[in-house]
């Protein structure tokens, strides 16, 4: 059977989750037509597989990570994966400023590994 350390795994399952939350917050900006309750109704059925793979990360993570660290991991990871997704899916370009401003959300999520 496959082990992934509780260093890795929790990192590997919030980016597969985020994967799945991106989607379901902001995968419906492609289908503007599409009526408000079929939207939310769509939100939820992605999220739940978001929350299959959140809360074991969350779970496996927790004492090797504090719970500060998987947060700001999840964070990183999120801003990570919203960038491509609004590039590759909602055909948006990413200004100096966003990136700036992400940039500064990292050096954030940095501080609270900082002296681990």
């Amino acid at each position: 059977m496959l082990s992934i350390s509780p260093e890795i795994a929790p990192i590997f399952l919030l980016l597969l989750s985020n994967l799945f939350m991106t989607t379901a917050w902001y995968g419906h900006l492609k289908f503007p037509s599409a009526t408000m309750p079929v939207v939310i109704m769509a939100s939820w059925a992605i999220a739940f597989f978001e929350y299959c793979l959140a809360v074991p990360a969350n779970r496996i993570g927790y004492g090797f990570y504090s719970a500060g660290q998987l947060k700001a991991i999840q964070e990183v990871i999120s801003i990570a994966v919203f960038l491509g997704f609004s590039t590759l899916v909602l055909g948006e370009t990413i200004g100096i400023k966003q990136i700036f401003g992400f940039t500064l959300l990292a050096a954030g999520a940095f501080l609270v590994f900082d002296g681990r």
